[in-house]
Formats: C-alpha cells, sequence, structure tokens
C-alpha cells in the first residue's frame, strides 16, 4: 500500500508541475486530451477460484492518456500494473483442497480501448456534463508470469534450493507445456465520470478481461508423470499433494490437473483521477506557434 502511495503521489505531483507550466487555467482553447492516473484491485478468476467467489482482490495500478474524436466517442490508451493470486486452501471444495495448488503472479497490461459516453461533452471541454457514464472494449496485450512457492521438502524429505522463495513457474513446465507469458485479453466494460471542477474528472470503472490463454495459473490440464521428469524441484512444484501428506497423482497417466475448457479471466475496478491537458500539450513546436501570433499583433500596431 505504501508503494502505491508512493507513486500516485509521484505522478499527482508531475501533473501539478505540468498544469503550472503549461497555463493550464486557459478556458479559450480547446481541450480534446485527458491524461489519467487510478488505483484499485484485480481479480483472478481461473482453475484456482471456485465458482461465484468474486472476492480476494489483488491492488492494480494504472496510467494513461485518452483522446477525444467525437463529442461522445474517445479512444484510449492505457497501462495496467495488477497482481492475481489464487490457492487451492481456500477452496471450499473437497477436490480443490486435495489438489493443493497455488499461485501469484504480478502482470503488466497494454492496452487500446475505444470508449462511447452517455452524453457529448459540450461546445466546450468545461462544458461536459456533471456525471457521464460510458461503456468501453478494445484490445490488449498482457504480460503474466505465475509464481509457486517453493516447498520446504521435497519427496525424499530432503530441502529444495530456495525453500520457502516464490519461483516463476513456466520455465519448470509442470504440465510439460511451454506456454507463451504474452496472450491477447479483450478488455470490456462500464464506467461513470464525475465532474470535480472544470479541469478535472473522478472517474468509477469495472471492466472484464478476456483473454486467450489457460495458463495464467500455471494449471490447466493433466499431471505429468513423475517418470518423465528428473528435477526433484519440478515434481515437487508440479504436485504439491504430498505437502497435505497425500500420495501424488502424476504417478499414472491422464490424471486431471486443471480444466482446458475454459480460459482464465481477470477483472479490474478502478477509481481514476482525469486531467484535461492544454490543447498543445503533445506538440514540440507548441511555444513557437504560441509566439508566432504575439509577434504579428505587435507589427500592426505600429
Amino acid at each position: 500500500m505504501k508503494r502505491i502511495i508512493a507513486v500516485l503521489s509521484i505522478a499527482l505531483a508531475g501533473i501539478v508541475e505540468l498544469v503550472d507550466a503549461q497555463s493550464f487555467y486557459n478556458f479559450r482553447t480547446g481541450r480534446d486530451v485527458i491524461a489519467s492516473v487510478g488505483t484499485g484491485t484485480s481479480t483472478y478468476f481461473g482453475d484456482l477460484k471456485d465458482p461465484g467467489d468474486y472476492m480476494d482482490a489483488k491492488p492494480n495500478l494504472n496510467i494513461g492518456l485518452q483522446y477525444f474524436f467525437h463529442s461522445r466517442i474517445a479512444g484510449r490508451a492505457e497501462l495496467h500494473w495488477f497482481r492475481l493470486q489464487g490457492d487451492d486452501s481456500d477452496s471450499e471444495l473437497t477436490g480443490k483442497t486435495r489438489r493443493n495448488l497455488s499461485f501469484r503472479s504480478d502482470n503488466f497490461e497494454l492496452d487500446l480501448i475505444g470508449i462511447v459516453n452517455a452524453f457529448p461533452q459540450g461546445a466546450r471541454f468545461y462544458q461536459r456534463p456533471q456525471f457521464n457514464p460510458y461503456g468501453f472494449i478494445g484490445i490488449g496485450l498482457l504480460y503474466f508470469n505465475p509464481k509457486g512457492q517453493v516447498p520446504q521438502t521435497d519427496w525424499n524429505e530432503d530441502p529444495l534450493p530456495d525453500a520457502g522463495d516464490y519461483i516463476a513457474l513456466q520455465p519448470l513446465r509442470t504440465e510439460g507445456v511451454d506456454y507463451n507469458r504474452l496472450a491477447i485479453v479483450i478488455p470490456f466494460g462500464i464506467g461513470v465520470k464525475y465532474k470535480a471542477n472544470p479541469f478535472i474528472n473522478i472517474g468509477l470503472e469495472g471492466g472484464y478481461r478476456l483473454t486467450f490463454t489457460d495458463y495464467l495459473d500455471d494449471v490447466s490440464t493433466v499431471y505429468q508423470l513423475h517418470s518423465s521428469i528428473e528435477d526433484p524441484l519440478v515434481q515437487a512444484m508440479a504436485d504439491r499433494r504430498h505437502e497435505i501428506d497425500l500420495p501424488p497423482l502424476g504417478i499414472d497417466e491422464g490424471h486431471i490437473r486443471g480444466n482446458p475448457a475454459n480460459n482464465d479471466g481477470y477483472f479490474l475496478f478502478n477509481i481514476k483521477i482525469e486531467y484535461y491537458l492544454p490543447e498543445n500539450i503533445l506538440s514540440v513546436n507548441s511555444k513557437n506557434r504560441g509566439k508566432g501570433p504575439r509577434r504579428n499583433i505587435q507589427r500592426r500596431r505600429r
């Protein structure tokens, strides 16, 4: 939480500095570009989550830029960091608690979103509605990296390397699959903006992510045969029933470890602060263009 507050404070300080440098309180220019910063929760849905379980949310952070193409239609580019986590020990289903798998993952999502607002912006940016609901849909690129905590012992009750640490599961190929840690996602959802003052919106937004991978949690198909695994660390991370004194399932072929019929997904809920940037904020030559008209006026006065 301290890190989240620190990141938001730095972002807000930078925007305040930008506001002061660009004479932000100038109503005469149009403002179609919005910078945003936000935080909220992220919720995982997959093989290590019970149906109907919507709690156990983890943190997320995001920054973005939005541009209005029309009075009601905008596009947005946004970068998210968020954590996902799942643990069979929290399940209310006996089959899952006996499986005893778990993971956590720190993830990054870069997305491009199309936004349709319920009401038009108005002739000027500061004439926008006090409240404005909106819907969005887009496409994104996700980087995910599921990790598991190394148990204190392996099959032979000998200490394992890095016991107690979280290590990446994809390189271990716990199911014998070398899956890609990059995935395409489809974000969609709804939100509402509140005009706090002429230049600032406060927004609430919730969006689900359809993914094209079933390995956000490193769980999808069946157990590997132990006879095909030489590394005791891979054995211990792939089949963790030994930690609760149950016989391993990777001894025989075909024991179910996950459900490949449904891809994993996640939900992001955010509170955001949006700032309307000056008209020429993205232009390198904005200062030069601003000086030109003033010179012409002086010449005409002479």
